[in-house]
């Protein structure tokens, strides 16, 4: 896995590099729940959402071959792009130091940092 790889999966789950992995698993499952093909939205069936594999286009309206396909393709990198994130945080070393737990929780810092204050920690009364 390239940086270029991890950072193309991360643009196609639209996400920042400070996502935890709760939003890679929520963004995962509204990605696949949009455009998977056996689920035939307004936008990928071109007319009224009716349940998968009862569309028939409408007056005027086409069916697009090709849109399946393409959101076939659109799953598959979905799902590829979901592996190589998941492969980089299960690889992933997790720091315990203490210098990150409060980079982490900046109010446990404050605590550290202030609590025993005369003026604003447990010294003051």
């Amino acid at each position: 896995m390239t940086y270029e790889e991890l950072r193309a999966a991360l643009d196609l789950f639209d996400l920042d590099e400070g996502a935890t992995l709760g939003e890679i698993k929520r963004r995962h499952r509204e990605l696949v729940k949009r455009y998977h093909p056996d689920h035939r939205s307004v936008e990928a069936a071109g007319g009224s959402s009716s349940p998968a594999g009862e569309h028939e286009p409408g007056p005027g309206q086409t069916a697009a071959p090709d849109a399946g396909d393409h959101h076939q393709e659109l799953i598959r990198r979905i799902n590829a792009g979901y592996r190589l994130i998941l492969e980089y945080v299960t690889n992933y070393r997790f720091s315990f130091s203490r210098e990150e737990f409060h980079r982490q929780n900046p109010d446990q810092r404050l605590r550290h940092q202030f609590g025993n204050d005369p003026l604003w920690g447990t010294g003051w009364k």
